[in-house]
This record gives structure tokens, sequence and C-alpha cells, in this order.
């Protein structure tokens, strides 16, 4: 019976994760959610109900944000990216030639012993550059 219940609650966190994704007022919600099953509450309705909500929700937009989503993205990234400059000259070297962070990261372990990009001083952000830069160079050179 603990497996129902944590499904339910999955469900109706889905489904209030994209009411708020959507930016959806509580009227506009409720008047959806009549619409689709004809209840107007989440905790009224069966686990089919729930899905159809959840798949009108993504028919008009919502995508979920969970691990599956995330995990198309750039693994490793650190989350400064947007506020430290060098780390942005950093991903576009890699986005440039085709390299992971994983890369970027290995390169800090050997260069500097540190684990992470993101745990660089500036001076060693720069240097990080660099050898990216040169990276870059040499796999132009060997491509002509």
């Amino acid at each position: 019976m603990k497996a129902r219940r944590d499904d339910r609650n999955i469900q109706i966190g889905r489904i209030k994760a994209a009411q708020k994704g959507l930016g959806l007022d509580d009227a506009t919600y409720r008047s959806l959610l009549q619409r689709v099953t004809g209840k107007s509450s989440t905790t009224q309705m069966t686990p089919a109900e729930r899905n159809a909500v959840i798949a009108e929700f993504a028919r008009l937009g919502f995508k979920r944000a969970d691990g599956r989503e995330r995990a198309k993205g750039w693994r490793g990234k650190p989350k400064n990216v947007a506020e430290v400059p060098m780390l942005r000259k950093v991903e576009a070297l890699l986005a440039d030639n085709n390299r992971q962070w994983a890369y970027a990261h290995a390169l800090a372990k050997k260069m500097f012993h540190v684990e992470k990009v993101e745990w660089l001083h500036h001076d060693q952000l720069h240097k990080l550059v660099a050898a990216l830069q040169a990276d870059a160079n040499r796999r132009s050179h060997c491509d002509q």
C-alpha cells in the first residue's frame, strides 16, 4: 500500500510542478483539471486521470525538470558558470572542440591537483583556458 501512496504523491507533485512551470493561476488550473478529468482536485482522481492531466500539461509545453531531463545536459557542468567569466570561456572552448566537462575536470586535476574546475583560483583558470586553447589549436591543425 505504501508504494501506491508514493506513486500518488509523485503524480500530484508533477502536476503541481507543471502548474507552477506553466504559470497557471488556481482558477485556470482547476478549470484544466475539470476539462480533462471532470474533477477539480487531484486528490479525487484515479492514477489514470492524473496521468491524463500530466499528459495534457506536456501537450501544453511543460517539460519535466527531473533527473532524466538534466541528464541530457552537460555532465559535470559547474553551477556557477553564469557568474564566472572564465568558466564561460572554458565552456565555450569545450563546446567548440566537442569535449565534455569531464575533460576540463581531468585537466584541472592533472595540472593543479584540484578535483573540480569550479574550485580553481583565477590564475589557475587562466592557465586552464590556455591549455584548452592549445588543445583546440592542436586539433584544428590535425583536421587540415
